[in-house]
């Protein structure tokens, strides 16, 4: 009996250990030579198959489905339908764990996230995830630093300060706290000076310009460090009854923790960051809060928040963060005669770690700037690579006369992409639907977008041309194995966005186009689609969470890419994923499969 049995790979994750033991109960070893046929299809299973060595191919007629590797488990479907559906076949030499089907059976029956991890459609197997580490989220950021949240810049005045001077210092510093130096005392001494402390002032009766803070100010001091806990943060609140805290690495002071902050980081942590960006009166003001957004996004990934929601947030945030230096940088007349957007990713509301900026300016007809506007919008765009947005390698930004046209110009030059229907039109077509109003009057854009859906109209040859970009990478003939190529290490890897979130997308963005659907974002596209009857509903829900699925995944290696010092990439090392994500990862790709049938039948692709 073997005793080895990995229970750290999904599903057996979720075990209890009276189901461990029921599983060390009942597996054994197998052994299957290259070449050999492990399971044929209408064959009646009798066990789940676990991989411990080798690789297994499955089937389906002369074309591989995917590829099963070390911990991988098949064939669930066939061995609860009681009839195996596909061959599967040895890759190479195969020596794999054999669940008997009565165990199977019984911790289905047991376990119900075993289940859906194992057996279910991909919606049901990301639900199952999704409650599972909606679990450990609330514990998650208690655990989280005190230095990750919103720690206020400590404001330190000298005790024999008057108390009107201390709040002309609250109103000048927009600040409700005081740090308090008393040098008059041995040791110096550091308190606390709040609103509360200026309330029993005025009650005091003497005048507050003849009254100095040190009577009014509190001494005792409590501290947190940096680096301690939230949750032991909060708990010291409670225990001493305060609603700040002092942060300090010994006796250097790094700032104020305040109860409120502490509470919107555990309950809302963007709300602080959109507080920074909004009070922000110059561009490095700005350039903190945008290095904030980074680690926010990762603090939400660790805890478990489901990626639609960080991506929204992500989303609001950088729109406020983009409006913000528009607004400090660009003279008011421009702000109220344009309209500044931003595509891609960013401007679908799917962008999490910073990416190349992707932007545009549209000039009201008949406006005549007084200021230089190319000049504004250089320094916009330097302003965005010192956040850490990069320049776009296409010079697709602002600063590049192309993107930056009134109405009537904007309009024209759409109407060369349609017309021409070049490579480079095409792309910046497919750049530009997908642009989405961050500041001044949004209706300019509409009006270039209308333009755009108009010539559109019946233009099936372009509408075909312009799908067939899904096609770009791989092919159908067993497109999982020839989408693999190798990576900086010489490792098996998976290039992510050629291979399932570019044909997704695409392909939402062009029945969209098709349709006039004048949604930016993929979900909303595909809502649009499916309400409409252009699209059917099952397979709608399977391609927004497969979305999330390759949006979450690109996330989690990204931020492993920044922590090792590398830049994030599209590449996916196969061999670091865990055995759950490899499964959902062929779940999600299948889906692209499917699309992809879908829309070479509706666009006519296969003449092309």
């Amino acid at each position: 009996m073997p005793s080895a049995f990995n229970f750290s790979a999904s599903p057996f994750d979720c075990l209890t250990p009276d189901e461990q033991q029921l599983v060390q109960d009942s597996v054994d070893i197998a052994y299957f030579p290259q070449g050999a046929t492990i399971l044929a299809p209408g064959a009646q299973p009798t066990h789940l198959f676990v991989i411990i060595k080798g690789f297994v191919q499955q089937f389906d007629g002369n074309d591989v489905v995917t590829t099963y590797g070390p911990e991988d488990c098949f064939d669930g479907r066939g061995l609860m339908a009681g009839k195996v559906s596909s061959r599967f076949v040895a890759a190479e030499e195969v020596v794999a764990y054999q669940l008997a089907r009565q165990a199977v059976s019984d911790l289905i029956a047991g376990n119900v996230t075993f289940g859906a991890l194992l057996f279910s459609d991909l919606s049901n197997k990301l639900s199952a995830l999704s409650e599972r580490q909606s679990r450990h989220e609330l514990q998650s950021l208690t655990m989280a630093r005190v230095d990750e949240a919103f720690v206020r810049t400590p404001h330190f005045v000298d005790a024999d300060m008057s108390i009107l001077d201390v709040t002309r210092q609250f109103h000048s510093l927009r600040t409700a706290t005081l740090l308090v130096r008393d040098s008059q005392v041995s040791p110096p001494a550091l308190g606390i000076f709040t609103l509360t402390g200026l309330q029993r002032a005025i009650l005091d009766g003497t005048p507050l310009d003849r009254l100095a803070v040190r009577g009014l100010t509190n001494f005792s001091l409590i501290k947190v460090r940096p680096s301690d806990q939230l949750g032991d943060a909060l708990a010291v609140m409670i225990k001493h009854k305060v609603h700040r805290v002092v942060v300090a690495e010994g006796e250097h002071i790094t700032g104020v923790l305040e109860a409120l902050d502490l509470f919107s980081f555990l309950s809302n942590h963007s709300y602080l960051i959109n507080v920074q960006i909004l009070d922000a009166r110059d561009v490095p003001a700005l350039q903190e809060a945008a290095g904030q957004i980074t680690r926010l996004i990762s603090l939400l990934q660790r805890s478990g928040t489901h990626i639609n929601m960080i991506a929204r947030l992500v989303q609001e945030l950088n729109a406020k963060l983009f409006e913000r230096a528009w607004q400090l940088i660009a003279p008011p007349d421009l702000v109220a005669n344009s309209c500044l957007f931003v595509m891609g990713s960013e401007g679908r509301g799917e962008q999490l770690l910073k990416t190349d900026q992707d932007n545009g300016l549209v000039l009201r007809d008949g406006y005549e700037p007084a200021c230089d506007v190319a000049a504004v919008c250089r320094r916009f765009s330097a302003a965005l690579a010192d956040f850490g947005y990069p320049p776009c390698p296409g010079n697709i930004m602002v600063s590049n006369p192309q993107w930056c046209q009134s109405v009537t110009d904007f309009s024209q030059t759409a109407r060369l992409w349609l017309m021409a229907a070049t490579t480079d039109g095409l792309m910046a077509l497919a750049i530009f639907l997908d642009a989405h109003a961050v500041c001044g009057d949004r209706t300019l854009l509409d009006k270039v977008r209308a333009a755009v859906y108009d010539m559109t109209a019946d233009n099936d040859a372009m509408l075909a041309r312009f799908a067939s970009a899904i096609n770009a990478f791989g092919n159908s003939s067993a497109w999982w194995n020839r989408l693999l190529f190798r990576g900086d290490q010489g490792k098996e890897a998976l290039d992510i966005k050629k291979a399932g979130t570019f044909p997704l997308v695409h392909g939402v963005r062009s029945l969209a186009l098709a349709h006039h659907v004048s949604a930016t974002s993929t979900v909303e596209r595909v809502q649009a689609l499916v309400a409409a009857g252009r699209l059917p509903e099952k397979l709608a829900n399977d391609l927004i969470d497969s979305l999330h699925f390759f949006m979450g995944l690109k996330l989690k290696v990204g931020l492993q890419q920044l922590e090792t010092g590398h830049a994030a990439s599209d590449e996916i090392a196969l061999d670091k994923l865990s055995s759950l994500d490899r499964d959902l990862l062929k779940d999600t790709l299948g889906v692209v499969k499917q699309f992809k049938a879908l829309l070479n039948q509706r666009f006519h692709l296969e003449a092309m």
